[in-house]
């Protein structure tokens, strides 16, 4: 086993599950910080006795880490929201929660600070989602200049939240159509799950990493609207594509934003009028080794589940 302690900050996510097995893989041995234990049981079974230990603290609450990163030779941020909740809001996770866990990281002798942000934030200033995630790594190359920054593109695979949402919507009788939201031109790199673990692993590693930002997406650019159109080829649904205008969108993200997990917020509609794809210019996986995998590699199988006349892959 690695002897090398790796502390993970919001380890039972979508994302953290998947770098949490694959450093468990590579060795290393893993302290998971999340809010809560029971939650993340299950991550203890992805590698040896002893090797995962689970730990509560929460990166809303900073003073609740201390004490729990000084011997660790990297620190891997994964916290992210997308909608708000009391304490766990924008601010205080994105910008404040990250400063400060990168000046805990430096003044304890971190060796790697991994800090994983998110794509197409530079231009989506009206979103507060994308101006949070903009402080945030602006704080942490302050407070940890070494710092390594991945902004993945929307990610997919088994357990996400994008291509499964829409597929149980067009699976739905009592769905009448799927919402092309503001006519679904806005265009996205969908990105598996897999290849981020990979690169986060990668950029403990690889030395030229270290002080670099690299935008993560994968290996085709697809409008919303084609998106929603493979969904309905993949699961063979015919749900009716209805175009949603932003304002009207913004009306049902604000109705929404009663629920305990909406599924739409006005800052997420927001959002949808940027394209979220990877910068001409940018450090991409290309630069760590990585050849991104297509959506044809990985959605079919999980997607088959919603077409009766399919086998799981």
């Amino acid at each position: 086993m690695n002897p090398k302690t790796i502390t993970v900050i919001g380890g039972s996510g979508f994302l953290g599950r998947y770098v949490v097995r694959g450093l468990a893989k590579a060795g290393y041995r893993l302290r998971v910080i999340v809010r809560q234990n029971e939650a993340a049981s299950h991550l203890r079974t992805a590698g040896d006795v002893g090797q995962i230990t689970l730990e509560s603290g929460n990166l809303a609450l900073p003073e609740s880490l201390i004490g729990k990163i000084e011997d660790s030779h990297a620190v891997i941020n994964l916290v992210g929201v997308l909608f708000e909740s009391g304490r766990q809001n924008f601010i205080n996770l994105h910008a404040q929660g990250a400063e400060k866990l990168a000046k805990m990281a430096k003044t304890a002798g971190v060796a790697r600070f991994i800090h994983v942000s998110a794509l197409g934030i530079d231009n989506a200033s009206g979103s507060q989602y994308a101006r949070t995630k903009v402080l945030g790594e602006k704080a942490v190359r302050a407070a940890f200049p070494e710092a390594t920054i991945l902004r993945p593109g929307v990610m997919f695979g088994p357990e996400d939240n994008f291509f499964n949402q829409f597929a149980a919507m067009a699976a739905n009788p009592l769905v009448p159509c799927l919402p092309l939201i503001g006519g679904g031109a806005t265009r996205f790199q969908p990105v598996y799950v897999g290849d981020v673990a990979r690169a986060v692993e990668t950029c403990l590693t690889q030395g030229d990493a270290m002080g670099q930002n690299y935008e993560l997406g994968g290996p085709q650019v697809l409008s919303f609207k084609e998106i929603l159109e493979y969904i309905l080829r993949t699961t063979g649904k015919h749900a009716r594509l209805a175009n949603v205008p932003f304002g009207m969108a913004s009306m049902m993200g604000a109705f929404g934003e009663f629920l305990p997990r909406p599924p739409l917020t006005r800052d997420q509609v927001t959002l949808l009028k940027y394209d979220n794809v990877v910068s001409p210019d940018a450090k991409t996986f290309a630069d760590l080794g990585i050849t991104p995998t297509a959506i044809d590699m990985v959605v079919p199988g999980y997607l088959a589940r919603f077409n009766k006349g399919a086998k799981a892959a």
